[in-house]
């Protein structure tokens, strides 16, 4: 009674109610169009790999079984790394869409497009380990590092463009320049440090 979701499957008339579907091994997409499935017409992974003998979880340490399933997945990229449901599902609650990528290759754009494919709900969020508290990033590097710097205003005068734009190492980002101070004319977009040169 009250089950409101039915699977995306044409001429399946299964419902069930969002808080069953896991418990009954169904796939809700959380991505557009939100599609969901029964246990029968759910999405499959597509890998002809299988675990070997004591392959374990790359999360939680624990065996995985000896096939893909609903409880076990595997990451499409590498093909090596084997998880549950529940841990990958744990993975991307904490890790959120910023920094969510395969536990041991860290492939990103084709791990998290099987995952959403395959019912992961993964949050658009910061990780849960950044907080209020978590220290600011380090403020951008803004000061002339050349030999030399011919600017009238000093190392630290900057302007949005002309001579005195500073443009940052292209490599390392730790090291700038005035525009003048290397002699870099105004269709220049990059330039790089001696020590990254």
């Amino acid at each position: 009674s009250g089950a409101s979701i039915t699977c995306r499957e044409s001429g399946c008339d299964r419902s069930f109610h969002l808080p069953c579907a896991t418990e009954g091994e169904c796939i809700t997409q959380f991505i557009p169009p939100f599609s969901s499935f029964c246990w029968e017409h759910r999405p499959q992974m597509a890998v002809d790999v299988v675990p070997g003998d004591n392959t374990s979880c790359v999360i939680c340490m624990e065996p995985v079984g000896d096939r893909v399933s609903y409880s076990t997945m595997v990451c499409l990229a590498c093909r090596t790394a084997w998880f549950h449901r529940s841990c990958i599902q744990e993975n991307a609650i904490h890790a959120g869409i910023v920094c969510f990528v395969c536990p041991a290759c860290r492939e990103r754009n084709v791990f998290v497009v099987q995952m959403l494919i395959m019912g992961i709900l993964i949050p658009l969020s910061l990780p849960s380990w950044i907080t209020e508290d978590s220290p600011e990033p380090e403020e951008r590097h803004s000061r002339c590092d050349a030999r030399e710097c011919l600017c009238p205003g000093g190392r630290e005068q900057v302007e949005e463009e002309g001579s005195w734009q500073l443009l940052l190492c292209c490599s390392c980002a730790a090291e700038g320049t005035h525009r003048a101070c290397s002699n870099l004319g105004d269709s220049t977009t990059s330039w790089q440090c001696a020590g990254c040169a």
